[in-house]
This record gives structure tokens, C-alpha cells and sequence, in this order.
């Protein structure tokens, strides 16, 4: 990823970066997306749907939630990291590598969704927006994936 990153900046760098801001920023660590998964989760429980793992490793694209019984494997992409048209957004700072960096989350969700397809395992995606407005959708569609 980095490498795709450094092509598409000024001679491999970034420009006009504080040595402050650049030491902050590279010292933050993700810690995915644990309200909009945490919430899901509640509603799965609230809902009594049984038999999913969480973030299980064994499979491509470690999905959020996974259920092994039925192949189901169901992904909570967050709206800024992954691109959401509708309320991602990009940084004015930095344009090209935010640019480059969600275009190549976009193209790995992709290609998590194809090869995760091939192995049987029907993929369900959710935007963070509407775990956070719609939750009732997000079951309903994910109890309709299950069988009764």
C-alpha cells in the first residue's frame, strides 16, 4: 500500500509537513470501526440471531461478523475510510494520498467480496451511515441471508 502511496506524491514524499504532525500521525494506530460494530452486534443479540463469530481470522478480508453455519460474512465499511459517495469525504491536506489510499481500500474490498464469493460465502456490506440510521435494515437483511 505504501508503495502505491509514494507513487502518486511528489518525488515519494509528502510536502510541507510539520516534523510535529508527521511523528502524531504516524504514531496513530487503527482500532476499526468499534462503535458501528458494537452497535451491530447489540442488535444482533437484541434480535437473538444466533450462530456468527466476530472478526473471525481464518477467512479472506477478515469480515466483522461471520456465520459458519450459513456462509455468510458481513462487512460494516466505514463511510471515510471506504469511499462512501454519499457522506465520505476527502481531506483537502494531503489530496493525492487520500485520494490513492481510498481508491485502493475500494479496489480491496472488491477484491475481498470476488474471492470470497468463489468460495460459496455470500457477502453482506453495510456503509457505517447505515448501521448508524438504520439499523432494523441491517438485521432484517442479514436474517433474510440465514436460513429460518
Amino acid at each position: 500500500m505504501e508503495k502505491a502511496l509514494r507513487q502518486k506524491l511528489k518525488d515519494g514524499r509528502f510536502t510541507d509537513v510539520p516534523e510535529t504532525r508527521s511523528r502524531v500521525m504516524a504514531s496513530v494506530k487503527g482500532k476499526g470501526n468499534k462503535s458501528t460494530e458494537r452497535r451491530l452486534r447489540l442488535a444482533l443479540v437484541r434480535s437473538r440471531t444466533k450462530g456468527w463469530y466476530v472478526q473471525p481470522k481464518n477467512l479472506i478480508g477478515n469480515p466483522d461478523f461471520f456465520f459458519p453455519d450459513s456462509n455468510v460474512a458481513v462487512f460494516v465499511d466505514g463511510c471515510f475510510w471506504h469511499g462512501c459517495r454519499r457522506c465520505g469525504h476527502l481531506p483537502m491536506t494531503n489530496r493525492a494520498f487520500w485520494v490513492t489510499k481510498i481508491s485502493n481500500t475500494k479496489k480491496r474490498d472488491r477484491r475481498t467480496t470476488m474471492l470470497l464469493r468463489r468460495e460459496s460465502i455470500t457477502v453482506i456490506r453495510f456503509w457505517e451511515h447505515d448501521v448508524m440510521r438504520n439499523l432494523n435494515y441491517c438485521i432484517q437483511k442479514i436474517q433474510e441471508s440465514l436460513p429460518s
